[in-house]
This record gives structure tokens, C-alpha cells and sequence, in this order.
């Protein structure tokens, strides 16, 4: 499972461009987690999933947000 923490590459512009940058470098079959520090991309990343009909656990970690699912 490859984990991306968005907190380093997320200072500099939105959280949401690594974490999609991930998303679509990913092999399929591949599992990611995606660890965030801002509610609001971690809410718009889960829509985008929800769009895509691609299935995601969330969890939440004191002040992280974390998206683990399977690249269809």
C-alpha cells in the first residue's frame, strides 16, 4: 500500500493536487492512503470518489483525515 502525506506538497497549493496527482499515477489495482490535514479537501476528494462510483474507507486521526481505496 503506497500512503501519500499531503502536508509537505499541500503548504504550497491545495492539499487536493497531490492527492489527484496520486490518484492518477496510481497502477490499477494499486491501494493508496492518502493522509490530509484540510477538511475541505478531504470532503472534495471523497465527492470525487463518490462521482467516480469508487469505493473508500475514511478515518480520522485527531487533526488528519486519511482516504484509503483500491485504484479501479
Amino acid at each position: 500500500m503506497t500512503t501519500i502525506d499531503t502536508i509537505e506538497t499541500g503548504r504550497e497549493y491545495s492539499e487536493l493536487i497531490p492527492a489527484l496527482k496520486a490518484f492518477y499515477e496510481a497502477a490499477q489495482g494499486e491501494q493508496l492512503t492518502i493522509v490530509m490535514h484540510d477538511k475541505k479537501c478531504f470532503t472534495d476528494l471523497k465527492e470525487f470518489f463518490a462521482e467516480q462510483q469508487i469505493g473508500f474507507r475514511e478515518i480520522y486521526d485527531n487533526d488528519q483525515y486519511i482516504i484509503q481505496f483500491t485504484k479501479p
